[in-house]
């Protein structure tokens, strides 16, 4: 029998589905998740990235699940194709869109999934969410928490008062 082990999951929106807006569609996905979700985050809004021009609707679970990486992987594109995502332009608008952020098992590298999820770091649309739901989960590459990522991504730097030599 194959054991649990926990997935950070997020989850995305930015076009309406049969499930209505992009938050509902994140109500219904938390849902349609295989496994059991320990945890959600609320729903955040967030500006797109790239050619789209319709906010997002970002989420992130905690899912417990006996899956590996590639079932999991195969498991979320299938709920995506389900829930009316089509393939098409990157960074386009979509009705879904979940992606693997972190394992339990540390890092997994195969040629269709790497986890870490290798963008999540400069991503506050994901890390926001996360932190709100595993604060203390340690990026098995760079050893830092979700909370310091996301801390070293929205902090504003500020010139050191040495540097003010007039």
């Amino acid at each position: 029998m194959a054991t649990a082990t926990t997935y950070l999951i997020a989850l995305g929106s930015n076009r309406p589905s049969r499930h209505g807006g992009p938050a509902a569609t994140l109500a219904a996905a938390f849902a349609a998740l295989p496994g059991q979700v320990a945890a959600r985050s609320p729903v955040l809004p967030s500006a797109p990235i790239g050619p789209s021009l319709r906010r997002y609707a970002n989420a992130a679970a905690l899912l417990d699940s006996e899956l590996s990486p590639p079932a999991m992987l195969a498991a979320l594109k299938a709920i995506e194709r389900d829930f009316g995502r089509r393939r098409g332009r990157r960074w386009g608008a979509r009705t879904l869109d979940l992606d693997i952020i972190l394992w339990g098992g540390g890092r997994w590298r195969t040629r269709p999934l790497t986890i870490p999820h290798a963008a999540f770091r400069t991503r506050d649309f994901v890390l926001t969410p996360a932190v709100a739901i595993a604060p203390d989960w340690r990026d098995p590459v760079t050893g830092l928490t979700l909370r310091q990522l996301r801390t070293r991504l929205t902090a504003r730097c500020s010139i050191p008062r040495s540097a003010h030599r007039w």
